[in-house]
């Protein structure tokens, strides 16, 4: 087994239980705790859930793996490894932790890049190497290693989620966040991490807690992690906790998950008393279509993905194993709230499941060689329901029975008059129409030449019926044959505000 030291050195210890873990600034092992097939919640103190009916297997299909290598830092970069990948706006943009002598303080630095799909090449937005866009922060909490980043995005705003440490202190490894508008320059908010080790116990990990992966999901943030200190951490320190707020700094209204659910608590610091899987670096999505969350973790096959209910209950699948080959991570291929990407060619009944990893050691000893896998699961019904099937088809358009075009955003239906601007505003347009818009019912309508407004640096929008539906592609105002009126802030406020359209990945 392989642990990290904060200096960034890789060592091999022995996997036994006498053996002692090193203190690691952003990767706290490559161990394999888990064997292929165990269910989640088992190890580590996590309760096994003991609900019918029993897990549903998952059909799986279209495996896949990249050529070779996606992504890799400049030519100082020792390592690449712990990234967090996301689908926005036609790109896939990925940020992961490396290290360059070019961006001071020495220590971990997080780089970003982006390309075409999950096989690359990422580059820099430019075309050239990646760059450093978060790294130590002097004086404070992560003042030498900033990593293991988790990304998403939520009303515009980029919140980085990450792993931030002053040194080699024993449990001196805490979790920050930072914000974006842009996914490239980013604000820290505050001097002071937003999760500290509970220290509920004792173990010869002194880690800390880390390795974070956030998702957004009907108003809650939920924040997965890292707590060697943990009480339900295994006796190596593996284990990963789970918390959620409705502020993204976690600063007020904290629920931890327990034995009993989701309870408030005082503060992020508190008793981890339940773990969801016994793993290190694992990462966490929402997938619509399943009704579930999934948990890709490391097994001596490769990436396992186990499955959660939405208040984790129980587990409604059997784990799945995409076979690859591991050293570092993983990455799940995400939108931008933390769910998981739609099908475009079967949107009710496949689900693409793809990650990026650390796939060797290379210099130093380190994880570096980020490649590609994946698979689809299949032979589902994600559309059962009509509450699913808003969600699953968030941001598609398909002819209406009237020659309009319907479009689903914000958990509503609205019949757009013209084709051009459903085209414009939609992320998948679809030439047929699925039968199981026929029993929801359209919220609302946009007709030609509907009014529009538009505020200073607010944007502009749609007033349908009184509320008013911002729009990301201005273009989509024109085409409707609309002209924006000129309003102050405070005349945009009194609208009741209806879900943004375009505002998709």
């Amino acid at each position: 087994m392989r642990t990290r030291d904060r200096r960034g050195r890789f060592v091999a210890v022995a996997l036994a239980a006498s053996s002692s873990l090193l203190v690691a600034a952003c990767t706290v092992s490559s161990a394999r705790p888990q064997a292929d097939g165990m269910r989640p919640g088992t190890g580590g103190g996590g309760a096994k859930p003991t609900e019918t009916p029993e897990p549903v297997n998952l059909a799986v299909d279209r495996h896949r793996a990249s050529k070779g290598v996606v992504a890799a830092g400049g030519a100082d970069a020792v390592y690449n490894y712990g990234p967090t990948v996301m689908t926005d706006g036609g790109r896939t943009r990925m940020w992961w932790c490396s290290q360059y002598s070019s961006a001071p303080p020495p220590g971990d630095d997080i780089l970003y890049a982006q390309a075409d799909s999950p096989d690359g090449p990422f580059t820099g937005p430019g075309g050239g190497i990646p760059e450093a866009v978060l790294s130590g922060n002097p004086g404070a909490f992560d003042a030498v290693h900033t990593c293991d980043p988790s990304v998403i995005r939520v009303d515009g705003t980029y919140y980085l989620y990450y792993t931030g440490a002053a040194g080699s202190h024993e449990h001196g490894n805490a979790i920050g966040v930072v914000t974006s508008t842009d996914g490239r320059n980013w604000t820290r908010l505050d001097d002071e991490p937003i999760v500290r080790p509970a220290h509920d116990t004792r173990r010869d990990n002194t880690y800390g807690a880390g390795q974070p992966a956030a998702v957004y999901l009907d108003g809650w943030f939920y924040l997965m992690f890292t707590d060697t200190t943990g009480r339900a951490a295994g006796w190596n320190g593996a284990g990963q906790f789970l918390l959620r707020a409705k502020d993204p700094t976690f600063a007020a209204g904290v629920e931890a998950l327990g034995a009993q659910g989701f309870v408030p608590v005082p503060h992020t610091a508190t008793d981890r008393t339940r773990s969801l899987v016994d793993a290190f670096s694992a990462d966490l999505m929402w997938v619509d279509a399943l009704d579930a969350f999934a948990i890709a973790h490391q097994t001596s096959g490769g990436t396992t993905i186990t499955f959660w209910n939405r208040d984790f209950t129980a587990t409604p699948y059997e784990p799945v194993l995409i076979p690859d080959k591991w050293e570092e991570g993983p990455g799940l291929v995400r939108q931008p709230d933390g769910h998981a990407p739609i099908s475009a060619g079967d949107p009710c009944g496949r689900v693409p499941v793809d990650v990026i990893h650390a796939t060797v050691i290379g210099r130093a000893n380190a994880p570096t060689a980020l490649r590609h896998y994946g698979l689809d699961v299949h032979g589902l019904d994600g559309c059962a329901d009509a509450g699913r099937a808003l969600a699953v088809l968030d941001g598609f358009a398909m002819p209406s029975p009237v020659r309009t075009m319907d479009l689903v955003v914000g958990g509503a239906v609205v019949r757009v008059d013209r084709r051009s601007v459903a085209t414009e505003i939609a992320d998948v347009v679809l030439d047929e129409r699925l039968a199981v818009l026929d029993r929801i019912p359209v919220t609302a309508r946009l007709p030609s030449a509907a009014q529009a407004v538009e505020a200073p640096g607010l944007g502009a929008g749609f007033v349908i019926d009184g509320t008013l539906w911002p729009v990301v592609p201005p273009a989509a105002i024109e085409l409707n044959g609309s002209t924006a009126e000129p309003v102050s802030r405070q005349e945009w406020e009194t609208y009741p505000a209806g879900p943004t359209l375009g505002a998709g990945g």
